[in-house]
Order: C-alpha cells, then structure tokens, then sequence
C-alpha cells in the first residue's frame, strides 16, 4: 500500500509539471474546451512508475484525481513497459510508431497496434508492451491511474527510490 501511494505520488508531481506547461486557464471547476496542436504538446519526463526514456504530455485533465483524462506516451524504439495492471479500464489509441501489446503475466504473444489502432484495456487486466520503432499512444480514461507491476522487481520507481 505504501508502495502505491509513493508511486501516485511521484507520478502525480512528474505529471503536474506537465499538465502545467500547457498554459490552460485557471478556471476551477468549470470545463472548457481544449485544442492541442501537435507542435505545442508539452512533454516531460515520464513518471518513476515507467522505465526511463519515455516522456508524457497530459493533454487534459488529471490523471491522479477522479475524473477524466487523456495524456500521451511516447517512447524511444524498444521501450518495455513489464506485464502489469491499472485498476481502472484504459482506451489506447496508436498515435504513431508501432505499440506490440501483449495480455497476461508472461512476455510472449504481443500483437502490433500501428497507427491509428484503438485497444480498450479492462481494469485489472495483465498486459505488457513493447514499442518498435518511435512510438507515440495517447490514452483516455477516468482517475486516479495507477500501474502495478505483476513482478515487483520490475518496477522502475522501486530502483529510482533506491538510489536516492
């Protein structure tokens, strides 16, 4: 439990410096639409919770309070993401690159996603991926995200608690 909360948190400070470069009006409460060019998503460092190299740009809301949200991932050519599982459903959409998406526990049936491909994730679903080639995939869902890794020792935040 305290693992979880540590990786929200940490994830929740990576992702607020994002949401924060896009310059959105401060208007508490009330929703607004929001146009996004690709030449002016932000994109930052992914959180601990990922493997280092990816970056991500939320693109609106906030992925660790409950409500909606949609952010991007890109990733360099063979970026892993272990087999894992959210909490909550997902909907991933293959902006560019190719996204190899694989179910359950073990790293052995992934199929390719290439651009344009849509793939809803359940909540608590074992899944894993890999991307071949630079890979942008933007997800849509309702807070708060969460990732747990199925092997504990795959979890990248664990080793960049570690050494600090």
């Amino acid at each position: 439990m305290k693992t979880t909360i540590l990786i929200g948190a940490i994830c929740a400070v990576a992702l607020s410096i994002a949401a924060a470069a896009h310059d959105q009006p401060a208007t508490k409460g009330v929703k607004q639409a929001v146009t996004i060019s690709p030449a002016d998503v932000k994109w930052g460092p992914a959180p601990a919770a990922f493997p280092k190299g990816g970056q991500v740009a939320v693109l609106h809301g906030d992925p660790f309070k409950k409500t909606t949200y949609a952010l991007r991932l890109k990733m360099p050519d063979g970026y892993r993401i272990a087999p894992h599982w959210h909490t909550l459903d997902e909907q991933l959409t293959v902006i560019s690159g190719t996204f190899m998406l694989g179910m359950g526990d073990k790293e052995d049936d992934a199929h390719a996603l290439e651009a344009g491909a849509y793939h809803f994730l359940p909540g608590k679903a074992h899944h894993y991926a890999v991307a071949k080639g630079d890979t942008i995939v933007e997800v849509h869902g309702m807070g708060p995200f969460d990732i747990h890794y199925i092997n504990p020792s795959d979890d990248p935040s664990k080793a960049a608690a570690a050494s600090k």
